[in-house]
């Protein structure tokens, strides 16, 4: 006998169930690191401005996640942000982090997507994949609420000292403005690039491209200071004055600014976890 069709209401609950939403998050890290050429990020010609990492340690960082984003929306679906579970999520993304650590030999690949993709993980358990502003509101619920139990390392994190140095937002901040770079930047330009007829690749380059051109990266500051994130910045917007990485101009625009991060030795991770969040969250729209 055949099985009768899904009525729309639970197509939604399959397409929110805990491990769809996992599976799409560590899916989406992968795609983010496997995508190439990325200026001065790990990708599949090489570690870039990474000395400790390599494609490889990415796709182990990025398979190691998948019981953490598993527990996230597990201990998140149907529920509604609070302390309480602002409390529990955290307790999980540390110990997703100490997973992380041990799959990557004690190499840093995903912490900042540990937050950023792991917030988007409860949002996306509590409302259909296709509410993407109620997703990322409800993370950003839950982000402004304090872990009264986070160790002092959160606080003294690079990141955390960076973002107080130079008075920006930082991956907290991302994620209690209910992420901008990535709803209204990242999925936009991705929207806009395949409405012009680029390929898979080349959307996601232009929407990467777009996210740094915007984004006061705190990994470019705390390896560069301002002059790599004004590096990081003016090139990527120079990418996307000259049409994009469709064209000739913009790809030659793209390589110097690879190569300008790379004599800095300045990375723009942060833009690379929130492509991934790009990734992520244009996966979820696309299951219904």
């Amino acid at each position: 006998m055949n099985a009768l069709p899904l009525l729309r209401d639970d197509v939604r609950d399959v397409a929110t169930s805990p491990l769809i939403i996992a599976t799409h998050a560590v899916d989406a890290l992968i795609a983010e690191a496997r995508l190439t050429p990325k200026p001065a990020l790990v990708d599949e010609r090489g570690s870039g401005a990474h000395r400790d990492l390599d494609l490889d340690t990415m796709l182990r960082s990025a398979r190691a996640l998948q019981p953490t984003f598993l527990a996230i929306a597990r201990a998140a679906h149907g529920l509604r942000p609070s302390q309480t579970l602002r409390e529990q999520l955290a307790r999980i993304g540390r110990e997703g982090e100490a997973a992380m650590m041990r799959a990557t030999s004690g190499s840093n690949a995903h912490r900042g997507a540990i937050w950023i993709v792991g917030l988007l993980c409860a949002g996306a358990a509590m409302h259909a994949p296709n509410d993407i502003d109620a997703i990322c509101a409800s993370a950003a619920a839950i982000a402004r609420y304090d872990d009264r139990y986070a160790p002092v390392s959160v606080t003294t994190s690079h990141g955390a000292r960076v973002s107080e140095r130079y008075r920006v937002a930082g991956a907290r901040g991302e994620a209690r403005d209910a992420f901008p770079h990535a709803r209204l930047i990242g999925l936009p330009a991705l929207d806009a690039a395949r409405a012009r007829g680029l390929d898979e690749s080349g959307a996601r380059l232009d929407a990467l491209i777009a996210i740094i051109a915007s984004l006061d990266d705190t990994c470019l500051l705390h390896r560069g200071g301002m002059i790599a994130l004004d590096a990081a910045q003016r090139g990527a917007k120079r990418v996307m004055n000259h049409g994009g990485v469709a064209t000739q101009e913009g790809r030659a625009a793209l390589v110097r600014l690879d190569a300008d991060l790379l004599a800095l030795n300045a990375s723009p991770g942060g833009a690379a976890d929130l492509l991934a969040a790009t990734l992520f969250l244009d996966s979820l729209r696309r299951l219904i």
